[in-house]
Order: structure tokens, then C-alpha cells, then sequence
């Protein structure tokens, strides 16, 4: 873990901020589980007492959880952006589905025209790395592989942006597409064709970023969302006629 040895100042106050800042920075994610206490300050170079009092101070900020015999972790701290009845809200009506997807295509937009200039070269690399898992996944037959990684293609580009509201902000949109509240993300990848053009738009993603051209990443990321709000609209199409073909054999089998 990225850790650093503590120098100046209260050795309590600095080991809080610095745990302070790889939580701002996205780096130590919610529900992390941090090193045992010895490794840990060994790491940072500080007694345990000192270690000790950084973390009941962060865990009076909310920031981390103490767990008896488990040990320490990085608190869910997204759980407070949306509160439960906002989430049903979202979760009852389909016009959230859209104003989601409006959503993610401009800040998405922005996040990948940050990251074709901002990112640093070892940014990149990782979305690289990723898009590179996602291909290999795209060969077997279960999509359960391939849509977890789109979820991590999308949140590094986030990362690449370099935004830290922006990041924990999406991250929260995320965990509520993971949860079903939007749409079922899961459901786009059983369809071969549709797994097929998803690739290829992150392949367009991906390659826009490593050439560093943010306006073309930015086109390629409204382009990728304007074909899964297309592809949402058929599956929801998909689905009436089926309940109404549903009716009909019913109906023809009761005459």
C-alpha cells in the first residue's frame, strides 16, 4: 500500500491525514481492510500509540470502522450519498434510467477528456490493462467476468480524471448500477451481438485515451452511452411485446 514514512509535526495528526488523503484520492477504497497494526506503523515509521490515537481519530470522523478480531477498515462512506428514499425514487421510475444515462455521458464525457490529458502514462496503462482483461473475458460464454470489468474500464478512466469529487461521486452512481437500481447491467451482456458492439466501443474508448485525444475519447464515451440507452429502449420493447404474446397464447389456449 502506498504508505510513506512520517517526518514533521504531530505524528498522530500527520498518520490521520495521510490516511485522510488515499481515502479523498480514491486510492484506499470503502470496506479496505488496512494492514495489521504492527505492519502498518512499521510502514509509516511511527509507534503504535501514535498509530493507535491517528485511528480513533479517524474513526470519530466516520472515516474508518474498528472491527474487534478482524481488525480495521475503510468505512462505506458512499452509502450517504443518496439517502433510501431517493434510491427507491430512482429505483420506481423509468425516467431515472435516462436521466442516469444523461448523466454519465456528460461527466463520463469529462472524465475521459481529463484523463486524455491529465492521466499520467501508468493511468493509462491500467485502463489499458483492463480493456485487455475485458477481451479475454469476451471469449468465454458467461458475461459475469466481462460486465464486472466494464464497471472498472469506466471507474479508472475516472480515476485518470483526477477529479476527487467527481470520482467519489461516480463511484456512489456505480454502486447503485451494481445494485439493480437503475437497470440490470448484467442483463446487456448475455446478448452476444450486443456484448460484440460493447467491446468495440470500449476498444474506441480505449483508444482515443492512449492517443491523448480528449475530444475523441469524449465522442466515444457519448457514443458508447447513446448505444446502451438504444439498447435499453429495445430490451424494454422486447419485453412488452412479450407480455402481450404471453397473453395471447393464454388466451387462444382457454377457447
Amino acid at each position: 500500500m502506498p504508505f510513506e514514512k512520517v517526518t514533521s509535526e504531530r505524528l498522530a495528526q500527520s498518520v490521520a491525514r495521510q490516511i485522510e488523503l488515499l481515502i479523498l484520492r480514491g486510492i484506499l477504497r470503502p470496506g479496505e481492510r488496512l494492514p495489521a497494526e504492527r505492519d502498518l506503523a512499521e510502514r509509516l515509521g511511527v509507534s503504535r500509540p501514535s498509530l493507535r490515537e491517528a485511528l480513533e481519530a479517524l474513526e470519530q470522523k466516520g472515516l474508518v470502522v474498528s472491527r474487534p478480531g478482524s481488525g480495521v477498515f475503510i468505512a462505506e462512506v458512499l452509502g450517504s450519498a443518496f439517502s433510501p428514499a431517493l434510491i427507491e425514487l430512482f429505483a420506481a421510475h423509468d425516467e431515472a434510467v435516462y436521466d442516469y444515462l444523461d448523466f454519465r455521458r456528460d461527466l463520463e464525457g469529462l472524465a475521459a477528456e481529463r484523463a486524455a490529458r491529465l492521466g499520467s502514462d501508468t493511468d493509462l496503462e491500467v485502463i489499458a490493462t483492463i480493456f485487455a482483461k475485458m477481451e479475454a473475458a469476451h471469449q468465454k460464454r458467461d458475461p459475469s467476468d466481462e460486465s464486472a470489468l466494464d464497471a472498472q474500464f469506466h471507474m479508472a478512466i475516472i480515476e485518470a480524471s483526477h477529479n476527487v469529487v467527481m470520482l467519489h461521486m461516480m463511484r456512489s452512481m456505480f454502486d447503485l448500477l451494481r445494485q439493480g437500481v437503475f437497470y440490470n447491467r448484467a442483463m446487456m451482456f448475455k446478448n452476444r451481438m450486443t456484448r460484440d458492439h460493447l467491446l468495440d466501443q470500449h476498444r474506441a474508448i480505449n483508444a482515443a485515451l492512449q492517443a491523448r485525444d480528449p475530444a475523441a475519447a469524449r465522442a466515444a464515451i457519448a457514443a458508447h452511452m447513446d448505444y446502451v440507452e438504444d439498447a435499453l429502449a429495445e430490451q424494454a420493447k422486447a419485453e412488452r411485446n412479450e407480455a402481450v404474446a404471453r397473453l395471447r397464447i393464454e388466451h387462444e389456449r382457454n377457447r
